[in-house]
């Protein structure tokens, strides 16, 4: 995808063992809820957005020139996710998995593509794949976020990219023309007019298709001998094509350096970026090497290890939808990216599919989700970082967008801001910088409107979260007025049911539970959390809320 050149809650125990390997009853006790990536809950941020660890504000790499407005690093950085994992932000929001924005080594230099100078706060314009770039923070602060995340039963995310370098500039050099292209421009108009160019001009694409030996491109050898790490580099280079016999090409040193924070610090899954830009057979080599490197981590580090999950890979293939089912069609061609490598893939259909109504859109991603694609998963988004067609663009409908998320069947993602309200338009801005405004912690802490939206997102959070029939469960309407429905879950000797109601009356109300839970048992709405007995099929409960998040209370 073409980036811009560019209630208190419950406390959660260490998520453990995969569904196939877990042994119980439906339940409500959160600590034996298993992790199903199908259904996470996914909060996605820019790193250099959502929260400033440091005590002053630095600035790294002689970046001194002045940006457009939100263009430039505004400072987050890991330190800051850190704080806010601390703190239980992600906790009471339900968060079992955290995707970042690239955070390896971007371009010095920032560029001008008509929207005033921009540096690569954004994160995807590399210059050295293979260290952390200071404005976000170091290898330790890494190995620290993955550590104080997964303590909490939080996976870590990371995004990489294939496709492209950085940008030209005074300070960055062009990579050597036997590892990028800079040209032509993509047209789109076919498989290879939209793989073998640029996304854009002055953003070198990587000869992904190439199988041809390359060297280390001199300023990297320059820079890493300066740095002191140049033997250790080539050595581990050097190993690595020993080991997999891969031909020394672009794609094969990038993969290699990407999976490499695999092997360091233990790191989750990958979004992957651009993947239709890149030749399908790339991303196939590229989950081969993260499993092993998963697999290499979990047998040095057996204490560390939080499950029996496979290493997660999502596709940003841009305008693929869940109606497309696994394939995704080109002009002249026809590509299944679950096929090449892909757990997940973004879906560009949900901003418009919100639009329906629950049951429709529902229904559609159950039946979707449980048939077609069964075995994979899509990710799901009503906001992100370079959408400029958001489903609530001036947030008047958090609540609504909330509930449509949250209770869809498949990967929810959460962008940074979403539970919040934070604006999307930002006046003096050009382009996708409205999208990318900081955090709106302020706003969080004092705005009675925020703070009602963000408890709602809380809720909805906590539930899906604790209840894995949310995101992966088959979807069954009970009635159509008022407005309930089941989900159930079950994977070998687990089981997950719950029952949602939704445009209730506010006061006492009443719903069927159809055969989800007996006459006589305790259940609990977890969004008011009152309790109740079934009796004859139906429970009653009197809330200030029109809707009802029904649990097994046991």
């Amino acid at each position: 995808m073409k980036k811009s050149i560019l209630f208190s809650v419950l406390s959660l125990t260490m998520l453990f063992s995969s569904c196939s390997a877990t042994k119980m009853k439906n339940t409500t006790e959160t600590s034996k809820a298993p992790f199903v990536w199908e259904g996470a809950n996914l909060y996605f941020l820019m790193t250099d957005r959502f929260k400033d660890g440091n005590p002053t504000k630095q600035t790294y790499l002689n970046r001194t020139k002045s940006a457009a407005k939100l263009r430039g690093f505004e400072g987050g950085n890991i330190k800051g996710i850190i704080q806010k994992i601390d703190e239980g932000y992600f906790e009471k929001l339900g968060i079992n998995a955290i995707w970042l924005t690239p955070i390896v080594e971007q371009i010095h230099d920032g560029v001008d593509e008509g929207t005033g100078l921009t540096y690569g706060f954004h994160g995807y314009w590399t210059r050295d794949w293979t260290t952390l770039d200071p404005n976000f923070g170091t290898k330790e602060d890494l190995a620290n976020l993955v550590t104080k995340a997964h303590a909490k039963g939080i996976r870590i995310l990371l995004d990489g990219v294939i496709n492209h370098t950085g940008p030209v500039t005074d300070v960055d050099t062009v990579w050597p023309n036997d590892w990028v292209r800079t040209g032509p421009q993509c047209d789109y108009k076919n498989y290879e007019n939209t793989t073998a160019c640029t996304l854009v001009k002055n953003l070198p694409d990587v000869l992904t298709e190439s199988n041809n030996n390359v060297e280390v491109p001199a300023f990297l050898v320059e820079k890493w001998k300066k740095e002191g790490r140049y033997e250790k580099e080539m050595g581990s280079l050097d190993a690595f094509f020993i080991r997999t016999g891969y031909p020394r090409a672009p794609k094969y040193y990038i993969i290699k350096w990407l999976t490499d924070y695999i092997l360091e610090f233990g790191i989750d899954g990958y979004r992957a970026d651009t993947v239709k830009h890149v030749d399908e057979t790339v991303w196939a080599d590229f989950k081969t090497q993260c499993e092993y490197a998963f697999a290499t981590w979990k047998k040095n580090n057996p204490t560390k290890v939080l499950d029996n999950n496979s290493f997660y890979t999502v596709a940003e293939v841009y305008n693929y939808g869940i109606s497309k089912g696994q394939l995704f069609d080109f002009p002249d061609k026809t590509v299944n990216y679950y096929a090449h490598g892909f757990n997940n893939m973004i879906n560009f259909e949900f901003k418009w599919d919100a639009k329906k109504d629950y049951e429709a859109l529902f229904s559609s991603y159950s039946d979707k989700l449980h048939n077609e694609l069964k075995g994979f998963s899509v990710l799901n988004y009503i906001s992100s970082h370079d959408d400029g067609s958001p489903f609530d663009g001036k947030r008047e409908k958090g609540i609504e967008a909330g509930t449509k998320l949250l209770l869809s069947p498949g990967i929810a993602q959460v962008y940074y801001g979403d539970e919040s309200d934070r604006s999307l338009v930002i006046e003096g801005t050009n382009g996708d910088a409205t999208l990318r405004s900081f955090m709106n912690w302020e706003a969080i802490n004092k705005d009675a409107k925020t703070q009602k939206t963000l408890l709602h997102w809380q809720k909805l959070g906590q539930f899906r979260q604790n209840h894995p029939a949310v995101g992966v469960g088959i979807h069954k309407e009970i009635s159509e007025k008022p407005y309930v429905f089941s989900r159930e879950y079950s994977n070998g000797n687990y089981t997950n049911n719950v029952v949602i109601g939704l445009d209730l009356p506010i006061g006492k109300k009443e719903i069927s539970v159809g055969t989800i839970f007996k006459n006589g048992d305790k259940v609990k709405d977890a969004y008011s959390g009152n309790t109740t007995i079934v009796e004859n099929g139906k429970v009653s409960i009197d809330s200030p809320f029109d809707i009802i998040l029904l649990e097994l209370n046991n």
